[in-house]
Order: structure tokens, then C-alpha cells, then sequence
């Protein structure tokens, strides 16, 4: 299972390779460092942003045209290897991240005293410039401790208990879930086998209402991780033979390309998408389409359209008689 250490790892590494190999195939690095070639992609994504600083000038400059990899200043490695040197605002940033992912439930007592003495050094290192450091605090969202208890999941290998909300049925139910990874597309997201539903499943870290970890060993069954593309396409793939569906929302409806895999999204005069998408119950969309309200409807198929009309209808009516 890959994490962000193993990447870290893997991208360290990388810097070595590449550079003793100008021109590497894609296929070649990826089959030695034994990733995909999607991940290398995403890898070799990350690398130009490395560097002594993020104020330009030695950032490594590495392309590809997807087929091959050029370094084309080599000598940015050796700018790398140099002995750090941090800026006021750098030292006072990397401070109050460390405090703050300090006080995260669920990180491992490693983890938390190995940060400790890393915030001890910076903060001797730093001097009178890690002084405006103490007067900040951040706070994590509520995902932040889902996280760090999925993270202690995956590392020990134990079994997760859920208490879920589901957005599709507005409901909290509870789960046993064994962790697959965790995987970030714009929201952080468990990757899992559940126990429950006896299949693969996607959990929004901030939907988890509470989560704990278990002493139950995980034990999900052998499974073939997707690309980290085929999420950013949509985190729930529909199958090529489910129902299609067409939504025409406003401009205040363009988010919905944002949580929904759809097929198409074609422009409209007044600012909106018709959007086209599969869906293996098309029913489950009559509460986006009522959610939408004013900014949505249903174009096809009919009979979805009636169920929503007729279900705003009744709604509509219930606030008349009170």
C-alpha cells in the first residue's frame, strides 16, 4: 500500500535515477521503482516543485513527452544536496504545521515524539525568527482526525468501525471497514473493503461522523487498485451499460461536474451545463435533482423527470397545509 512516506521515499530516489539516465523510458523507470506509469506520472508531476526554496531559480527542471524523461539542469541535484537554509516566514510556517499536526487524535506515539524533536531542532535552529511562531494556531477540520485514525489503520493493519454518512440515502449508518489506502482528489478519501456492504467502497473522510480502529487484523480481499486518473474522472465509475441520464442545471449548478462522473457536460446560453451521466439506479438522483431546486431539473429519462416533478409537488403541498 502506498502513502505519502513511500512517496517521499520513492521521489528521493528518483532524483538519483534520473539523473545518471538522461532520456529513461517512462516504462522502464516505472517497472524499476515497481509503480504504474500513472503514478510515475504523478511523481514526475510533483518534482519540478522540489527545491531549496519555492522562490525560483533551483527548482528541478524535469519533462517528459510521456514516452521518455529529460533532466535539463542536472546540476539543481547538487543545489538539493546542500545544507538547508530557511527564511523567517519559511521557519514560522513549518512550526505551526508541526504543532498542529502534533495535537492530531489518533497519530502514532512515534510519529508524535519523533515531531517533537524535530520541532525542538528547528526551533534552536531558527532563534528569535521561530519567536512569532507561538502566537499562531491552526485548527484541522474535522477530516483531520478521521485521517490520522485511517492512517494508524492502514499502518498496523487493523479493521476501522465507521459511523458513515451516506449522502446518497441521508442517512448515518455504521461500518466495519478494512483499509485499503487513502487517496486524496480534492477531498480525502478511505479506500476500503466494507464489511457491510461485502465490497469495495469510497468514504469522505469529512462524512465520517466517528471512527475508531479496532484490534480486529484487516483483512481485505486481493484487489486491483485503479490509477489515481480514474478517480479524478469521477469517484464512483459507472458501468458502460447503466442508464443514462440528462441534467440541465444554472450556473449555480456547475458543481455538480465536480462530484458526479458524467459522459458529457455541454455549455449552455444562459451559463449553465447539460449534463449527460450514467447512473446504475437512476432513482438515486431524484435528491440531487431536488437539492438542485430552481438550478436543475431532469430532462431524460421521462420517468424520472414525473417522479421528481411529482415528489417537489407533494413537498410543495405539505408547506401549503402547515
Amino acid at each position: 500500500m502506498s502513502n505519502a512516506i513511500d512517496q517521499t521515499r520513492r521521489l528521493l530516489s528518483l532524483v538519483t535515477y534520473l539523473r545518471e539516465r538522461p532520456g529513461a523510458r517512462v516504462a522502464e523507470v516505472a517497472r524499476a521503482f515497481n509503480i504504474t506509469e500513472a503514478e510515475l506520472m504523478g511523481d514526475l508531476a510533483v518534482l519540478p516543485m522540489c527545491g531549496t526554496s519555492f522562490r525560483g531559480g533551483d527548482l528541478l527542471d524535469i519533462d517528459t513527452d510521456g514516452e521518455r524523461i529529460w533532466w535539463h539542469n542536472a546540476d539543481a541535484a547538487d543545489t538539493v544536496a546542500r545544507p538547508l537554509r530557511i527564511a523567517a516566514d519559511e521557519a514560522t510556517a513549518l512550526l505551526v504545521a508541526a504543532r498542529a499536526v502534533a495535537d492530531l487524535p489518533g497519530l502514532r506515539r512515534g510519529d508524535r515524539e519523533a515531531l517533537a524533536r524535530a520541532v525542538a531542532k528547528l526551533e534552536t535552529a531558527a532563534g528569535d525568527a521561530a519567536s512569532g511562531s507561538s502566537r499562531l494556531n491552526v485548527t484541522f477540520e474535522a477530516e483531520g482526525s478521521a485521517f490520522a485514525e485511517a492512517d494508524r489503520a492502514l499502518s498496523e493493519r487493523r479493521r476501522l468501525w465507521l459511523r458513515y454518512y451516506s449522502y446518497g440515502r441521508d442517512e448515518i449508518t455504521e461500518r466495519e471497514v478494512d483499509p485499503i489506502r487513502l487517496v486524496t482528489v480534492g477531498h480525502t478519501y478511505l479506500e476500503g473493503f466494507c464489511r457491510r456492504a461485502e465490497e469495495r467502497r469510497l468514504f469522505r473522510l469529512d462524512r465520517v461522523v466517528e471512527i475508531k480502529v479496532l484490534e480486529t487484523p484487516a483483512d481485505p480481499p486481493p484487489v486491483r487498485l485503479r490509477d489515481l486518473p480514474d478517480y479524478a474522472a469521477g469517484l464512483v465509475q459507472p458501468a458502460e451499460d447503466d442508464p443514462v441520464v440528462v441534467l440541465e442545471v444554472g450556473p449555480g449548478g456547475r458543481w455538480v461536474t465536480e462530484y458526479f462522473a458524467h459522459d458529457a457536460a455541454e455549455e449552455l446560453p444562459d451559463g449553465g451545463l447539460r449534463i449527460t451521466l450514467r447512473a446504475a439506479e437512476p432513482a438515486n438522483l431524484r435528491k440531487l435533482a431536488l437539492r438542485l431546486g430552481a438550478d436543475g431539473r431532469v430532462v431524460s429519462p421521462p420517468e424520472l423527470a414525473d417522479e421528481v416533478r411529482e415528489v417537489a409537488e407533494r413537498a410543495l403541498a405539505a408547506y401549503g397545509e402547515s
